[in-house]
């Protein structure tokens, strides 16, 4: 098992992160759909940089506690060794099997310390060489991350134009009084205080970040079988849908009238499921910050939006008193 974990640790980052991330800083494009195009790799980019990152932290605490059971074994052997060999010839008084025996013993434990000591370097070497890709990679995340936030506030104030000249439009279409859409901004990426995130799921009941950035319109909306209700959010298509807490991804697969779907496990049996998405960036299992990007808005027929729900156990709840809406 430990051969295989050594030898999955010698894979490398993928090609095409490499190939991107070593090119340094985008050269300049001059119109706005390439420009728009380099902002949404750098995001891609930044998404892929940092599941490398989970990743690496997570061999590297992996191969620290390696590190020190193969540590702890060295040592046990070695005490033993070091008994048997100043033993000497005191085997010698019980007979020649006796002394046999005694010897075979210690040149076990001579080549058995000795596996031991090279499993020690190697792991160290492994963890030497996982370390050093770690520093690169967040020497590198800091250019990817600059570009991908000055990419979202270009377009986000170009989608902010753009909704202000639907929402006058629509001004003379809907009837007055109607609260059957509301309009709200996803700002920030969520709860980073410490205490906050130690407190839990439930202690961000009305406060918890919107899964989208930028302007997004939403409005109640219920999926067939569903005992409560859910959210539409509807944005521009391919924006990017986010963690609204820390989790493990439950499901991560197409499903009946959900479309591509993310259920996450935020814990003390809270879900969040999104749904109706183009992408999907993640895998069953996986181990998510807030924030982390788990795909991009869809278009099943009915326009992009995104499908929100939470649910407490199998109970669906109402997302809007998550959100405080």
């Amino acid at each position: 098992m430990l051969n295989r974990r050594l030898a999955a640790l010698l894979v490398g980052l993928p090609a095409a992160l490499v190939t991107s991330l070593s090119a340094g800083q985008p050269s300049p494009v001059a119109s706005p759909v390439a420009r728009a195009s380099a902002g949404l790799d750098a995001e891609r980019l930044l998404d892929d940089v940092d599941r490398e990152r989970r990743q690496l932290k997570k061999l590297l605490a992996e191969l620290a506690v390696e590190a020190k059971q193969a540590e702890a074994r060295t040592l046990t052997r070695g005490r033993a060794y070091v008994r048997l060999a100043r033993a000497g010839l005191l085997p010698v008084g019980g007979g020649f099997e006796a002394t046999v025996d005694h010897a075979s013993k210690i040149e076990r434990l001579r080549r058995a310390l000795g596996r031991d000591i090279a499993l020690e370097r190697k792991i160290s070497q492994r963890r030497t060489e996982l370390g050093e890709k770690l520093a690169d990679l967040e020497a590198r995340r800091g250019p990817l991350e600059a570009q991908a936030r000055a990419t979202a506030q270009a377009r986000g104030a170009l989608l902010a134009a753009q909704d202000r000249a639907l929402a006058f439009q629509r001004a003379f279409e809907t009837p007055t009084g109607s609260t059957s859409h509301t309009a709200i901004y996803g700002a920030g990426i969520g709860p980073t205080d410490p205490v906050d995130i130690a407190a839990g799921f439930a202690a961000m009941k009305g406060r918890l970040p919107f899964p989208l950035p930028g302007r997004a319109e939403i409005r109640s909306a219920r999926r067939p079988g569903t005992d409560g209700p859910g959210l539409e959010m509807r944005a521009p298509r391919g924006s990017p849908v986010r963690a609204v807490y820390g989790g493990r991804v439950a499901f991560a697969d197409h499903y009946a009238a959900y479309g591509k779907t993310v259920i996450v496990d935020h814990g003390g049996r809270h879900y969040t499921i999104s749904s109706n998405l183009e992408e999907i960036l993640v895998q069953t299992g996986e181990d998510l910050t807030v924030g982390a990007r788990l795909g991009s808005i869809g278009d099943s027929g009915d326009g992009p939006l995104l499908y929100l729900e939470l649910r407490v156990g199998a109970d669906t709840v109402d997302p809007a008193e998550w959100f405080g809406i």
